[in-house]
């Protein structure tokens, strides 16, 4: 029945500005730093991996509570929670204790999506935010970028996406950057990646573990500030910088999917916006269960 709960219309009445609060907060933010379109949509991505769209990656560590932003998919990774604080601030003023931070990660991840030349889409709403976190769940949810293609569809299968999801939610590395630790596996040991994007890469991302391992590198090596599926493309010239990336490419149950939405952006971006939909109907908190957080950071 939760999913029956959201809807596009939630706050019509009582916070009917709501997306005028966000949308500009959100611009401010990728036109001071384009990359950060990419790690709000990736947030959005971590907290439904986790225990339902409910907020809880938003919730920083205490002295009494352990959080999911020291998780390993999370930690020196996840990033933009102070541009969801702005977000949240301003959510607050139009119309105080209505919005959830679920609901503004949500928001968020279209208008980032859409500002950088994606779709646009009707987000449903009304989840209620967590009072409580899992950072064994965060461990174990989140695909990491060694995963194989069975593990991948795994990994989306045990929160009810397809395999059809997973190719086009994947589609999000169209943007974004990835750190050496994530990629220098493949680029040093894998014989299935073009041989010029390997060298490109090694040269920002030394063969020794902890020398680099921050500096970073475009998913998308042609538009890694726009939204497009070139990422699809890259893949069928072995040119995905993950591991992860290029098992969808690799000879697998998936390949023909691949094909498809290199060839066709509007397929693509359909289906993605179906995933993303899909993604947001995790196991919500609505009615009576959870609460509505005055700060994203920390429980009522």
């Amino acid at each position: 029945m939760a999913r029956a709960q959201l809807t596009t219309d939630f706050y019509c009445n009582s916070c009917p500005n709501v997306f005028k609060a966000v949308l500009p907060v959100v611009r401010s933010a990728i036109e001071k730093e384009a990359r950060m379109g990419a790690s709000l949509l990736r947030l959005f991505f971590h907290d439904c991996f986790v225990n339902g769209c409910d907020g809880s990656l938003l919730l920083d560590d205490t002295p009494t509570f352990t959080g999911e932003k020291n998780a390993v998919p999370n930690k020196n990774s996840a990033r933009g929670f102070e541009v969801i604080d702005q977000i949240k601030a301003a959510v607050e003023r139009e119309c105080p204790g209505v919005v959830s931070c679920a609901d503004v990660l949500a928001i968020t991840s279209r208008d980032a999506v859409h500002l950088l030349g994606g779709p646009n889409w009707d987000v449903k709403l009304g989840r209620r935010d967590t009072r409580t976190a899992s950072q064994a769940a965060a461990n174990n949810s989140i695909p990491p970028p060694t995963s194989n293609l069975n593990q991948l569809i795994s990994f989306f299968q045990n929160v009810g996406l397809s395999a059809k999801d997973m190719v086009a939610l994947s589609g999000s590395h169209t943007i974004g950057q990835a750190r050496c630790t994530s990629f220098r596996s493949r680029v040093y040991n894998e014989t299935n990646i073009d041989a010029s994007l390997a060298q490109t890469r090694k040269n920002n991302c030394p063969r020794t573990n902890g020398v680099g391992d921050n500096n970073l590198a475009p998913l998308d090596l042609q538009t890694p500030t726009y939204f497009d599926n070139n990422y699809y493309k890259n893949l069928l010239q072995r040119k995905g910088l993950l591991h992860s990336d290029q098992q969808l490419y690799n000879g697998g149950s998936t390949v023909s999917i691949v094909r498809t939405y290199g060839e066709s952006q509007s397929t693509f971006a359909n289906d993605f916006v179906n995933g993303m939909i899909k993604m947001g109907d995790i196991k919500p908190l609505t009615g009576s269960k959870g609460e509505i957080r005055k700060n994203c950071r920390s429980v009522n």
